[in-house]
């Protein structure tokens, strides 16, 4: 059932475009990840993303949240230091990387225009590059309020959407889209979940009864 809510995190660079910035888009693919993956995860928080009432709400018991390591940037500077200190951290033994709200800091006063750009683009071409060279995931996330990546990253980027809908949290990909709600005691389907189950269904009227008066008297009992 969880591989028609949530998508799968591939090796590389997965941007994540939430709701907003205190939505749990981000938490519930995180533990839907750690959960399946052994090793550490390096979390770089902005803006106090990595709450442990959403992670430990969502996780299937504590000693999941046991391999997360995270380390908190108040300034874009930190951020980008933080980044490079992460970059030679990563190696074989982690499971993932996740970067939440990582433009926000960069759209902050204390930095000038003439450097946000170019320090927000080295910060997320070393985040795919630790994506790459270490084949491990790498999520990072922007919302509606954040500049988007850097046309230069965002281009080998797989982007996963995410929205609120009545029945909760809809994620749609290329490869992918959210085709089963689950709530306490019931889960609520969508039609693409049955068309994929048993596929499109037919129509089985016969072309030549199509428009014949008398099939239609035999039906209703005209005379």
């Amino acid at each position: 059932m969880t591989d028609d809510v949530l998508p799968d995190l591939d090796a590389g660079l997965t941007h994540l475009r939430s709701p907003g910035p205190r939505s749990t888009a981000l938490h519930r693919l995180v533990i839907s990840e750690v959960t399946k993956r052994d090793g550490r995860v390096f979390w770089l928080d902005v803006r106090n993303a990595a709450t442990t009432y959403a992670l430990y709400e969502l996780a299937p018991h504590h000693r999941v949240l046991d391999c997360v390591r995270v380390a908190r940037a108040f300034t874009a500077y930190q951020h980008h230091t933080l980044a490079t200190r992460l970059a030679r951290a990563v190696d074989g033994r982690t499971a993932m990387v996740v970067a939440p709200n990582c433009a926000s800091l960069y759209r902050d006063d204390d930095v000038p225009d003439y450097e946000a750009d170019d320090l927000y683009e080295a910060t997320a071409t070393l985040l795919a590059e630790v994506g790459r060279t270490f084949d491990v995931p790498v999520l990072a996330t922007t919302d509606a309020s954040d500049a988007p990546l850097p046309p230069a990253v965002a281009v080998d980027a797989r982007v996963v959407e995410c929205e609120r809908t009545s029945q909760g949290l809809r994620y749609a990909a290329e490869d992918f889209e959210t085709t089963v709600y689950v709530a306490d005691g019931y889960w609520q389907t969508t039609i693409p979940y049955w068309v994929e189950l048993f596929g499109v269904a037919r129509d089985t009227e016969r072309p030549a009864d199509v428009g014949r008066p008398d099939v239609g008297a035999e039906l209703t009992g005209w005379g």
